[in-house]
């Protein structure tokens, strides 16, 4: 991963960065960090991941409407913590064979809570140099 960087939400406030920054810290899931797309603003979400070539990372939204998803379909760019690994990315929404792979993927790593993932977008987030 990437040398360490300044998490983009690094002000929140105690309650925003509860258990989801705990496993992000043990790099149990992935804080990823984009710009609102209706706000402009920095948004959080922790969500689980898989590590596949290159460094990248494969995530998925268990809903149409997530709005982390929605905005990385606005605006690709994000900051992405896992550990204490911060990389900024690119994110790109993936179909067929690499979908597929990503919720198997998941599912296995996080049990049956990534079951209802298939239902939204999955994203490959390609660190940047």
């Amino acid at each position: 991963m990437a040398a360490r960087q300044q998490p983009l939400g690094a002000s929140l406030s105690a309650d925003d960065r509860s258990i989801g920054n705990e496993l992000v810290g043990w790099g149990k899931v992935a804080l990823i960090e984009t710009i609102g797309r209706v706000t402009g603003a920095t948004a959080s979400a922790a969500v689980g991941f898989v590590e596949v070539e290159e460094g990248s990372l494969l995530v998925a939204a268990g809903t149409e409407g997530s709005d982390w998803a929605l905005n990385l379909r606005a605006n690709p760019k994000c900051r992405v913590t896992v550990g204490d690994d911060v990389m900024d990315c690119s994110a790109s929404e993936v179909d067929g064979a690499l979908r597929n792979r990503a919720l198997g993927e998941l599912v296995m790593k996080y049990g049956t809570p990534a079951e209802r993932l298939g239902h939204g977008p999955v994203f490959r987030l390609v660190p940047q140099t």
